[in-house]
């Protein structure tokens, strides 16, 4: 019965910083960009899409399969993404976990881009992207 105490004394400062460090716009900042970039993702948003991305992730696109970075989303064949089931934001970078998909963003000075997309989780392992910067 000791480590209870000692437990909820080590938690409780943490979540109060974590509560804290996190403002309700910056949240929903991710959260705007993070549907934006969903509702681009069918046939014809592409371009729009390639917009909202991180530049190191529509560069990886361009190259790769390429020739463009709307060809390469394209290539990517993204799941519909559904609603936002969860969002955790730790300082420039965010996690937005959708119905049917993962993102992955960054704060850059102009807002909030996506970084990685078509994320899925794999037991003690890194999420495996279509979507991703090299």
């Amino acid at each position: 019965m000791r480590r209870l105490p000692a437990v909820l004394a080590l938690l409780v400062p943490a979540a109060a910083l974590a509560g804290c460090s996190v403002s309700g716009a910056e949240r929903t900042a991710v959260t705007a960009t993070a549907l934006r970039f969903a509702s681009h993702t069918g046939d014809a948003g592409h371009a729009a899409a390639c917009r909202l991305l991180a530049p190191a992730t529509r560069e990886a696109l361009a190259r790769d399969p390429g020739p463009s970075c709307e060809a390469g989303l394209s290539g990517a064949a993204l799941p519909a993404p559904g609603r936002v089931r969860t969002l955790d934001v730790y300082g420039h970078q965010a996690r937005v976990v959708l119905e049917r998909d993962t993102y992955f963003a960054t704060r850059f000075p102009d807002g909030w881009r996506i970084r990685a997309a078509g994320c899925a989780p794999r037991p003690e392992r890194p999420y495996d992207c279509r979507v991703k910067e090299d």
